[in-house]
Protein backbone atom coordinates (compact mmCIF):
# COMPACT_ATOMS: atom_id res chain seq x y z
CA UNK A 1 0.00 0.00 0.00
CA UNK A 2 1.60 3.28 -1.09
CA UNK A 3 1.53 6.21 1.28
CA UNK A 4 1.03 9.34 -0.78
CA UNK A 5 0.36 12.06 1.74
CA UNK A 6 1.49 12.71 5.30
CA UNK A 7 0.18 15.16 7.89
CA UNK A 8 2.35 15.80 10.93
CA UNK A 9 0.96 17.53 13.98
CA UNK A 10 3.69 18.94 16.21
CA UNK A 11 2.30 19.05 19.76
CA UNK A 12 4.08 21.05 22.45
CA UNK A 13 2.99 20.07 25.96
CA UNK A 14 3.67 21.77 29.24
CA UNK A 15 5.80 19.46 31.40
CA UNK A 16 2.93 18.89 33.82
CA UNK A 17 0.58 17.90 30.96
CA UNK A 18 2.74 15.29 29.22
CA UNK A 19 1.34 12.35 31.19
CA UNK A 20 -2.25 13.48 30.55
CA UNK A 21 -1.51 13.98 26.85
CA UNK A 22 -0.18 10.43 26.56
CA UNK A 23 -3.22 9.14 28.45
CA UNK A 24 -5.52 10.90 25.98
CA UNK A 25 -3.84 9.06 23.10
CA UNK A 26 -3.73 5.73 24.93
CA UNK A 27 -7.51 5.94 25.34
CA UNK A 28 -8.31 7.64 22.05
CA UNK A 29 -11.67 7.29 20.32
CA UNK A 30 -10.14 5.75 17.14
CA UNK A 31 -12.45 8.03 15.15
CA UNK A 32 -9.80 8.53 12.47
CA UNK A 33 -9.44 4.80 11.83
CA UNK A 34 -12.60 4.51 9.72
CA UNK A 35 -12.14 7.68 7.66
CA UNK A 36 -12.00 7.16 3.89
CA UNK A 37 -8.42 7.50 2.68
CA UNK A 38 -6.83 7.01 6.12
CA UNK A 39 -3.91 4.57 6.07
CA UNK A 40 -2.11 4.69 9.41
CA UNK A 41 -0.98 6.89 12.28
CA UNK A 42 2.01 7.02 14.63
CA UNK A 43 2.29 9.01 17.86
CA UNK A 44 5.92 9.75 18.65
CA UNK A 45 7.20 10.80 22.08
CA UNK A 46 10.15 13.21 22.05
CA UNK A 47 13.41 11.98 23.49
CA UNK A 48 14.13 15.28 25.23
CA UNK A 49 11.92 17.36 27.50
CA UNK A 50 10.62 20.48 25.80
CA UNK A 51 10.55 18.96 22.33
CA UNK A 52 7.30 18.34 20.45
CA UNK A 53 5.35 15.12 20.22
CA UNK A 54 4.73 14.15 16.61
CA UNK A 55 1.41 12.79 15.42
CA UNK A 56 2.13 11.38 11.96
CA UNK A 57 -0.85 10.34 9.88
CA UNK A 58 -0.70 8.75 6.44
CA UNK A 59 -3.41 9.34 3.85
CA UNK A 60 -4.19 8.24 0.31
CA UNK A 61 -4.73 11.86 -0.74
CA UNK A 62 -4.52 15.37 0.65
CA UNK A 63 -8.27 15.70 0.11
CA UNK A 64 -8.92 12.69 2.35
CA UNK A 65 -6.95 14.43 5.09
CA UNK A 66 -8.82 17.70 4.58
CA UNK A 67 -12.14 15.85 4.70
CA UNK A 68 -11.08 14.35 8.05
CA UNK A 69 -10.30 17.77 9.52
CA UNK A 70 -13.81 18.98 8.62
CA UNK A 71 -15.64 15.86 9.81
CA UNK A 72 -17.71 15.03 12.86
CA UNK A 73 -15.23 12.21 13.47
CA UNK A 74 -12.46 14.82 13.81
CA UNK A 75 -14.50 16.70 16.42
CA UNK A 76 -15.18 13.43 18.25
CA UNK A 77 -11.54 12.38 18.13
CA UNK A 78 -10.31 15.71 19.50
CA UNK A 79 -13.13 16.50 21.93
CA UNK A 80 -11.25 15.66 25.14
CA UNK A 81 -8.20 17.65 24.08
CA UNK A 82 -10.39 20.63 23.18
CA UNK A 83 -12.07 20.31 26.60
CA UNK A 84 -8.66 20.45 28.32
CA UNK A 85 -7.86 23.67 26.45
CA UNK A 86 -11.25 25.22 27.28
CA UNK A 87 -10.87 24.29 30.97
CA UNK A 88 -7.46 25.95 31.19
CA UNK A 89 -8.80 29.09 29.50
CA UNK A 90 -11.83 29.22 31.82
CA UNK A 91 -9.51 28.96 34.82
CA UNK A 92 -7.26 31.72 33.48
CA UNK A 93 -4.34 29.36 32.95
CA UNK A 94 -2.19 29.10 29.83
CA UNK A 95 -3.04 26.33 27.39
CA UNK A 96 -1.43 23.04 28.49
CA UNK A 97 -0.53 22.20 24.88
CA UNK A 98 -0.30 23.74 21.44
CA UNK A 99 -0.51 22.29 17.96
CA UNK A 100 1.19 23.05 14.65
CA UNK A 101 0.11 21.02 11.59
CA UNK A 102 2.43 20.59 8.63
CA UNK A 103 1.64 18.59 5.51
CA UNK A 104 3.98 16.71 3.21
CA UNK A 105 3.97 14.81 -0.05
CA UNK A 106 6.00 11.59 0.05
CA UNK A 107 8.58 11.64 -2.73
CA UNK A 108 10.50 8.48 -1.81
CA UNK A 109 9.91 5.35 0.26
Amino acid sequence: MNKHFVAINYIQCNADFRERFEQLFATRAHAIDTMPGFINMHVLRPEKDGEAYLIVSYWETEQAFKDWTKSEAFATGHRRGFEELAKAKAEGRPAPMSSDFKIYQIISE
